[in-house]
C-alpha cells in the first residue's frame, strides 16, 4: 500500500540555494547592465568631442571616406582584372 505521507524519492530542490542563485544571478545581470551603460555613456561622450574637435562637419568626414573607400575598391578590383586577364568593368548597367 501507498503511504500518502512519504516524501517522494524524485526529484528534491534546495530552496536556500536556488534562492541564493537566483539573487546572485540578479545582481550579476545588474552589474552587467550598469557596466554597459557607464561604458556606452563614455563611447557617446567621447564621439561628441570627437566630432566637436572636426574641422569639417561629420557628414562631409563619412562622404570623404565613402569616396576613398569607392577608389580603393576600384582599384584593387581594376588590379586583380588585370593580373587574371579579365577586362574590368564599372558594375554599373
Amino acid at each position: 500500500m501507498h503511504n500518502s505521507h512519504s516524501s517522494p524519492a524524485g526529484f528534491q530542490l534546495n530552496s536556500t540555494q536556488a534562492m541564493t542563485g537566483a539573487v546572485l544571478v540578479a545582481a550579476g545581470t545588474m552589474l552587467g547592465v550598469a557596466g554597459a551603460i557607464i561604458g556606452g555613456h563614455a563611447m557617446v561622450m567621447a564621439a561628441s568631442r570627437w566630432f566637436g574637435e572636426l574641422d569639417v562637419p561629420p557628414h562631409e568626414v563619412v562622404r570623404h571616406k565613402w569616396n576613398q573607400t569607392k577608389a580603393a575598391t576600384q582599384a584593387g578590383a581594376t588590379a586583380w582584372h588585370g593580373t587574371n586577364g579579365v577586362r574590368a568593368h564599372s558594375g554599373r548597367a
